[in-house]
């Protein structure tokens, strides 16, 4: 008997969906303003979790060249009908769109189209019913004015096209469920359920609406809440069907500075509702668990990249950056080359609206990160760098300033678009290796080549993600450049 122990993934895949295709489990999340976009996870008994690729390298939207925090690709839904997978993602400004393939493992998604244009529609999800397909949405009260609500669609059965005019209105939760948002639909012995969170991210709980219409009226009952565990929240997710009408349930935790981590809870089905975690009592909701059983008992020796050596002529799947990359920003050559580009002034002087920023997810509770770089910088204004990301966030760089490599350690908050210097130094050598270390209680150091600089600054979370660590290069001119050869993580208790 294998036993798991929550968080199954301690790294930021918000808003999870998990669906099974004979023995594996696949799931995608949410990736914001971040590309390449939607990650897709695959898994042999859905605690072991291993990287396969995205949905698409780049947003269809021309603004996304620039730094656009928090918009883009928000919570997706992933499902598979005869003999295709399907993507449904909301861009909670332009609408939903849906991408497709036949092969996920291939990752051969197409191009997404829309299915539903329009602001403020949010966390959609299809289900066939008898040779009819409908789509379940929330509402974004940000952009539409209101939320607390789940709407519906009818859609043609490829989802090419919507049937409705428009939504209709199938669950209002301000009464008993308030922010309720992230339906997901499933069927079982004749009834249409939703799972969807509500009461918010941090405090909220997990509700199950059911009824044998899909319009409804739909009953609701809590299905898990926080109760006396430490698991906050607990919000959105999956339910996932494991043969033979066994059940398990996937879902996040909003973590502040590690963004919104992965938990796996056991399901018991008590008179046809669907109860969560650990259940003391049958008419109550179900409690997040800790541990429990491996649900499938099979070994698997999947994990998630954290280090990258450079040694492919191809980036590995563990970085993203937080606009569309540009065609000049990096190639490979004994290592990653970066490119000293030029975007605009504003992304110039703050890093927080640098396009061509390589970042990566936070993987352990407590860790250290080396990343070595030789300096291949010609012109006044290049630079290369070392950051955390989050809504304040730290960095190391090396600038050239009048002919001479200045070491400076820089401060910047995502409301303020100039950094500021907290120090200054000329360095001489060729290469530097730039350090960190990170704590389970939030904070980080900053240092290079052996030696940590004093102080620590807070851990802070982005726009609806975990902080994230990168490396960069960027410049006025064109000409000089990095070459990265290994960016190194590794855990410490």
């Amino acid at each position: 008997m294998m036993i798991y122990h929550n968080p199954i993934i301690c790294s930021d895949y918000s808003d999870p969906d998990v669906i099974r295709r004979n023995d594996s489990f696949y799931m995608i999340s949410s990736s914001f303003n971040h590309t390449p976009g939607v990650p897709v996870l695959k898994s042999k008994n859905l605690v072991d979790w291993k990287l396969i690729g995205h949905v698409f390298q780049t947003i269809p939207f021309e603004r996304f060249k620039d730094v656009c925090h928090g918009d883009g690709a928000w919570a997706p839904s992933l499902r598979f009908h005869q003999g295709v997978y399907y993507a449904m993602i909301p861009f909670p400004d332009e609408g939903i769109y849906v991408s497709s393939c036949t092969d996920i493992e291939k990752g051969n998604w197409s191009k997404p189209w829309c299915l539903i244009e329009g602001k403020g529609l949010e966390d959609p999800c299809p289900i066939w019913i008898k040779d009819r397909c409908y789509v379940v949405i929330g509402f974004v009260k940000s952009r539409i004015g209101f939320n607390s609500v789940l709407g519906l669609y009818e859609v043609t059965l490829d989802l090419k096209k919507k049937i409705s005019p428009t939504y209709q209105i199938i669950y209002d939760g301000h009464n008993m469920n308030p922010t309720i948002e992230g339906p997901k639909f499933y069927s079982r012995n004749g009834y249409i359920y939703i799972m969807a969170p509500a009461g918010s991210v941090k405090t909220g709980w997990q509700v199950c609406l059911r009824s044998k219409q899909i319009e409804g009226p739909y009953e609701a009952k809590i299905v898990m809440m926080q109760n006396d565990s430490k698991i906050n929240g607990p919000h959105q997710g999956a339910l996932i069907d494991l043969k033979k009408d066994q059940w398990a349930f996937i879902h996040f935790q909003d973590r502040g500075c590690y963004g919104r981590i992965i938990h796996l809870q056991p399901v018991r089905w008590v008179n046809d509702w669907p109860l969560c975690g650990d259940v003391k009592d049958e008419l109550l909701s179900g409690t997040p668990v800790s541990e429990g059983i491996y649900p499938v008992d099979k070994k698997s020796f999947y994990k998630i990249d954290t280090s990258d050596l450079f040694d492919k002529n191809h980036l590995s799947l563990m970085w993203q950056t937080p606009a569309n990359k540009g065609k000049d920003w990096y190639y490979f050559d004994r290592g990653l080359i970066l490119n000293c580009v030029f975007h605009s002034l504003k992304a110039y002087n703050a890093l927080n609206l640098t396009p061509n920023v390589f970042l990566t997810k936070i993987a352990y509770p407590s860790f250290k990160v080396t990343a070595l770089c030789e300096l291949l910088l010609k012109n006044d204004g290049d630079e290369v760098g070392f950051c955390y990301m989050g809504r304040q966030y730290q960095y190391l760089c090396i600038a050239r300033i009048q002919g001479k490599n200045h070491l400076q350690l820089r401060q910047g908050y995502f409301n303020q678009d100039h950094d500021v210097v907290l120090f200054d130094g000329i360095y001489q050598n060729n290469e530097i290796e730039f350090m960190m270390r990170f704590k389970e209680n939030g904070t980080y150091q900053l240092g290079f080549n052996k030696t940590y600089l004093k102080g620590w600054f807070p851990a802070l979370p982005g726009r609806w993600i975990g902080g994230k660590i990168g490396i960069y290069a960027k410049g006025k001119t064109t000409g000089g450049s990095a070459r990265f050869k290994y960016f190194k993580t590794k855990s410490v208790k």
